[in-house]
């Protein structure tokens, strides 16, 4: 009898083990759950770019950096002297220079088609980054109102 007392002792004993197996079932149901939800998320997202309505004209100084890009992707520099086509490779180098002499301002002045891809403009944008370029200024062609174009024509 004493033998059966200390083996139904030892059963009801507290077990210090952990169960894991309801953390796991957990785990694999947030798993599941974030494998679905984010690519609907992702492929959900939708951006609109701000349109400019510039009410007032300012003029192009002669020191600045303006950089674009053409309809076909190809880059343009334009150091006040007119627009001059530069290769892909050469762009890092030449804008590097260019901010590495400036110590007043380091603004690039930035224009681009609006058919282009936008992976081709934000990879403009991170080689003037890393050139220098402190800040990029989107050069837009100013919206037309209904009463300007009254005036004019």
């Amino acid at each position: 009898m004493a033998l059966s007392v200390t083996s139904a002792s030892a059963k009801s004993a507290v077990k210090a083990d952990i169960n894991v197996t309801p953390l796991i079932d957990v785990m694999l149901v947030l798993l599941i759950i974030f494998m679905i939800v984010t690519p609907i998320i992702a492929a959900g997202f939708q951006a609109t770019i701000p349109r400019s309505e510039n009410p007032e004209l300012r003029p192009e100084g002669p020191d600045e950096v303006r950089l674009g890009i053409d309809r076909d992707g190809k880059f343009f520099l334009d150091l006040g002297e007119g627009p001059r086509q530069i290769k892909d490779a050469d762009l890092p180098a030449r804008l590097e220079s260019i901010y590495a002499n400036r110590t007043k301002d380091k603004i690039l002045f930035f224009k681009a088609d609006q058919n282009i891809e936008f992976g081709r403009v934000q990879q403009a944008i991170e080689i003037a980054r890393q050139a220098g370029a402190r800040v990029v200024a989107a050069i837009t062609e100013q919206k037309q109102s209904l009463t300007k174009k009254k005036e004019g024509g």
